[in-house]
């Protein structure tokens, strides 16, 4: 499941309907469904549907306030079991790695001389977003010899403009996101206009053509089919 658009949900629950099909078709024998929190009734008849005992797969990067507290409130009385986030899967900074290295190698730049921005979302309720942020931050570094990792925010210091300045042209924007939204759409291209920004921009990792295959590994860690 993942937070969709609350504004207007349809397009969201069909992108996270698309993504799950995926995902179900590295696991077969597997039921797998999906719902956003934003389109009413979702998430309770994908529940219904799964039955007792069922898995449910967060589709944020981070914890913090919608993982740990309104995913919580909402599941209550459910009999489920609430997974880590996908942003928490150990696999992610390799895959994310081994992205921003093709497009280095498209570009025919080195990574000593690359650095690489993380458009994260941060958050006013919990410090758990930015810091899950810096920890995936941290680790796509070890993996990667890039000049630089650095991290800006949505909706907390450091911002995203303040951020992305002064990164040169051999620079490239990850959005540290799940899927496609607002913030995509506009938050991070005008803060990347605003900063001067002359990278290359990348669709956000949770779009990336191996994420499917990771929630696919990550829910076969698990005990068994949701």
């Amino acid at each position: 499941m993942s937070h969709g658009q609350p504004s207007d949900p349809d397009p969201a629950e069909a992108a996270l309907a698309e993504f799950a099909a995926e995902v179900a078709r590295a696991l077969p024998g597997w039921q797998v469904g999906s719902a956003t929190l934003a389109k009413p009734g979702a998430l309770e008849a994908a529940l219904a549907d799964a039955g007792p005992g069922a898995h449910v797969y967060p589709y944020f990067m981070t914890g913090g306030w919608f993982t740990g507290e309104a995913l919580i409130e909402r599941l209550a009385g459910a009999q489920a079991v609430v997974l880590p986030p996908f942003g928490h899967d150990p696999g992610l900074p390799g895959m994310a790695a081994a992205l921003l290295s093709e497009v280095m190698a498209a570009q025919g730049w080195q990574a000593p001389e690359v650095r690489v921005f993380l458009a994260a979302h941060g958050s006013g309720r919990s410090a758990q977003a930015a810091i899950d942020s810096q920890g995936f931050a941290a680790a796509l570094a070890a993996a990667l010899p890039v000049a630089e990792v650095r991290v800006g925010f949505v909706e907390e210091p450091p911002y995203l403009a303040d951020q992305a300045r002064d990164l040169g042209a051999r620079a490239i924007c990850l959005p540290f996101f799940a899927a496609k939204g607002g913030h995509i759409t506009e938050d991070i291209p005008e803060a990347l206009e605003l900063a001067g920004f002359q990278g290359v921009v990348l669709d956000p990792i949770g779009c990336a053509p191996g994420a499917a295959a990771l929630v696919a590994r990550g829910l076969k860690r698990e005990p068994g089919p949701a």
